[in-house]
Parts: structure tokens; C-alpha cells; sequence
């Protein structure tokens, strides 16, 4: 009777410790349950966010597609297609419509030897033409040969070329030169390149410009506005002078270097400025990449033109006969 009223008691006791436990689970799996939607909440909390992230990311994206398109569609990207021979053969063909267009090209500043011509190129830089043209009488007249300019008063010589600017500079230049020319070369311009670049001041532009057109030896001459021009047509994307001068010899026959340097250069003087090219006037615009790049109203671009394209006065004083234009006026005072 003992045994079996302890086990009674025993069964009691357990199956007041089932409910206990229950309870017990209970409250841990409320605890869990809370726990797990509190650590769901940052979850959808953040991913709420990302997606706001990634919009916002997509407007800049975009933007950033749209530039490179406006500029792929620019001419001069356009190039890349083209292949070296239709490069060659279109290059040519501006060539030879450009001396339709400037069958009287010639170099614009005054000269009647090659000293002159020499002592022109080396005053031409950072000025125009015209200056140079306007300046070298009076300085030719004081000073005629390389041994009477080698004595000059170096103060009587910048005076002189003052209009031109930099004249400290480019008078130590005529100085050095005209000393050089007398003491190694006999007092003559040597017709070599190699002699002309050794000479103070001068240098492949300068040297290119007398053979040209002292010397009847073909060259090209690589100054500013033949550069400018030669890369707009996309001949070269070379910007260093000799880079593009070696470019540009490898596409033309060398009889045709000094004259091509005269007609890209009038047309970037007369037709494509710089600024602001008259696009709806130029006669090889239809072979040109960078059309569109200045005016195109045909009226407008008229109104653009320079020198005798524009019904003005050209550089030279003293032009060549076949020229159509107006002899420059003197310098006033001069």
C-alpha cells in the first residue's frame, strides 16, 4: 500500500511539471519569435533602402551615356572608319581643289633676296605677316646685307622692329644670324637645311620656308595655321611640327610640299579661321570631316571672309603680279 500510494504521489508530481514546462517553451518560443522580428525588421529596413540606392545610381548613368554619344557622332570621330588609302586619296583631292581655288598662292611677306626672306621668316613669329610687311623696309634699307646687319647698333635695330614684338629677342637673333652668315657662310644663306637650322633663330619652319621659296627645294612649313587646318581635315593627329611635317610628307609627292603649304595656309587665313570657320562658304567643305564646326548660313559665312576672299587688302605691300587682291597699306608714320 506504501509503494503504490508513492508512486500516486510520484504521477502527481509529474504531471504538475508537464504544464510547467510547457509553460516554459512557451516563453522561449515567444522570446525566439520576437527576437526573429527584430532582426527581420533591419532586413527589410535596408533592402527598403537599396533600391532607392540603385535609382538614384541610374540617373547619373544616363548622363554619362549621352555625352560620349553627342560626341561619337562629332566628324572627326567619324574618321576612325575610314581606311589609310581613302584617307590619301581624299587628302589629294582637297589638295588639287585647292589650287583651283588659290592658283596665285605665294608667301606673304615681302622679300627680294634670300637674306631677306631669311631676316622676314625669323620677325614672323608671334605677329602677322602684314607687320613684318609694314617693318622691313625701313629695317632692308639701314641694313641691306648679313655684314652690314652683323655691325648694327643692337639698340638702332630693336628700334626698328619694335612694331613686330619680342623685338629684344629677334634683334639678338639678326644679330646672330647675319654675324653667322658672315663669318662661316661667306656672307650668303646656304640652300641646305641642315646649315639653315644652325643659324640662330631659325628653325625647321624658317629653314623650310627660304628653301621653298629661295631655293626652289621642296618643304613643308608647319606653322600655326597649317597644323590647325591639317588636323581639322584629319590628315594627322600629330600636334608636335615635325611629327606632322613627316605625316603629311608621307601623303603628297615632295613637288607638291611648298605649294601645299601656301594653300592650306591662305585657306586657314581666308576661309577656316580658328574661332569661328566660314563652313557655308568653303569650296571643300564637301570633303572636309569638320564641317559643321563654324557657320554654315552661306550668307553669314561671306561676312567672315578675309583678305581678298572678303574684298580686303591682302598681307604683302609688294604682291606678285597674278594676285588679285589689294596691296597692303604701309605702316602709318613710316
Amino acid at each position: 500500500m506504501a509503494k503504490s500510494a508513492a508512486k500516486t504521489a510520484a504521477a502527481k508530481k509529474a504531471a504538475v511539471a508537464k504544464p510547467a514546462a510547457k509553460k516554459t517553451a512557451a516563453k522561449k518560443t515567444t522570446a525566439g519569435d520576437t527576437t526573429v522580428k527584430k532582426t527581420a525588421a533591419p532586413k527589410t529596413t535596408a533592402a527598403s533602402k537599396t533600391p532607392a540606392k540603385k535609382t538614384a545610381a541610374k540617373a547619373p548613368a544616363k548622363t554619362a551615356r549621352t555625352t560620349p554619344a553627342k560626341a561619337t557622332a562629332t566628324p572627326t570621330r567619324a574618321l576612325k572608319d575610314e581606311s589609310r588609302t581613302a584617307m590619301v586619296r581624299r587628302a589629294r583631292r582637297m589638295n588639287r581643289e585647292l589650287a583651283e581655288v588659290y592658283p596665285y598662292a605665294h608667301p606673304e611677306l615681302d622679300f627680294r633676296n634670300s637674306f631677306e626672306l631669311l631676316c622676314a621668316t625669323v620677325l614672323s613669329a608671334q605677329t602677322t605677316d602684314l607687320r613684318v610687311n609694314q617693318t622691313t623696309p625701313a629695317l632692308f634699307a639701314a641694313y641691306p646685307t648679313p655684314e652690314d646687319m652683323a655691325a648694327a647698333d643692337p639698340e638702332r635695330l630693336e628700334e626698328l622692329i619694335r612694331p613686330t614684338g619680342f623685338f629684344r629677342a629677334k634683334a639678338k637673333s639678326l644679330l646672330g644670324l647675319s654675324t653667322a652668315l658672315r663669318d662661316r657662310f661667306d656672307g650668303k644663306v646656304p640652300g641646305r637645311l641642315e646649315d639653315l637650322v644652325t643659324l640662330p633663330g631659325v628653325g625647321r619652319k624658317t629653314a623650310n620656308v627660304v628653301l621653298g621659296n629661295a631655293f626652289g627645294v621642296p618643304g613643308i612649313t608647319v606653322d600655326t595655321h597649317f597644323g590647325r587646318l591639317v588636323r581639322r581635315f584629319g590628315w594627322t593627329e600629330q600636334t608636335d611640327p615635325e611629327k606632322v611635317e613627316a605625316e603629311i610628307a608621307e601623303i603628297f609627292p615632295k613637288s607638291e610640299w611648298t605649294m601645299l603649304s601656301h594653300r592650306v595656309v591662305f585657306h586657314g587665313r581666308r576661309v577656316c579661321h580658328s574661332r569661328k570657320p566660314a563652313c557655308g562658304a568653303c569650296p571643300i567643305a564637301h570633303d572636309c570631316p569638320s564641317y559643321g564646326e563654324g557657320e554654315l548660313d552661306p550668307e553669314k559665312a561671306k561676312k567672315l571672309l578675309k583678305y581678298e576672299m572678303g574684298g580686303q587688302p591682302g598681307q604683302r605691300l609688294r604682291p606678285p603680279a597674278d594676285y588679285p587682291g589689294q596691296p597692303a597699306p604701309p605702316l602709318a608714320g613710316r
